[in-house]
């Protein structure tokens, strides 16, 4: 079974609480929430206020992507505001294996994220340690980018690598994500869509999610 976290970066923020509900009632159970510095990526947003803001209405899983440098210091922290999963940059952080215990203590759900160009084997030794695995099928900063189609390879790999070792690791996956493409990403072992466009792109999110929910089916 799969999930969809809808990226509150493509939200319309005027009306973020109506947006948030939407995307519940169309069957969405993880809300995704990218966290950018301007210096790991060349972009900035939301933080920790507005993650605090957010977790008084929800009950959905939230789920926060720190593209940012030395995330060890600000992970912990994410978590006490209200993240129940939080990744880190394999590129990012130095003392990978500690900070994803560091997130499990605190009582969040651990995860690397891995860009598009870095290899797998940069996650060999820390997955043990990894709830789940963020793989990135967009180089990151920026909504709206088209799936890099190697993405799909990478992701079969990745599966493989987890279902070899007998590990429980979630597989999430995130960018240029959509109706078109989701099934053969679900079919290829991903098991939380992450979509930003797709779902508020067109001013109709509840039903954007219902979509991507039925599309994305494999049936046996």
């Amino acid at each position: 079974m799969f999930e969809i976290a809808p990226s509150i970066l493509s939200a319309d923020f005027t009306r973020l609480g109506k947006e948030i509900a939407e995307i519940e009632k169309g069957g969405a159970t993880v809300l995704h929430f990218d966290v950018m510095d301007g210096r790991f990526v060349p972009n900035l947003t939301v933080g920790i206020p507005v993650l605090k803001s957010v977790r008084k209405f929800t009950k959905m899983t939230i789920d926060c992507h720190l593209m940012i440098v030395e995330p060890s210091k600000y992970a912990v922290e994410f978590v006490k505001a209200g993240a129940d999963m939080v990744s880190v940059h394999v590129e990012a952080d130095v003392h990978l294996q500690r900070t994803l215990m560091a997130i499990r203590e605190a009582g969040g759900k651990a995860g690397i994220a891995i860009n598009p160009a870095t290899p797998l084997i940069a996650l060999e030794e820390a997955l043990p340690y990894a709830d789940f695995i963020l793989l990135m099928s967009v180089n990151p900063g920026f909504g709206g980018q088209k799936f890099i189609p190697t993405s799909l390879d990478k992701l079969k790999r990745l599966r493989r690598m987890i279902d070899e070792r007998g590990l429980s690791t979630r597989i999430e996956i995130d960018g240029g994500i959509d109706a078109a493409n989701i099934h053969e990403i679900v079919e290829a072992g991903a098991e939380i869509i992450v979509a930003g466009s797709a779902v508020f792109g067109g001013g109709k999110p509840a039903e954007a999610v219902t979509e991507l929910l039925e599309k994305g089916t494999v049936w046996a």
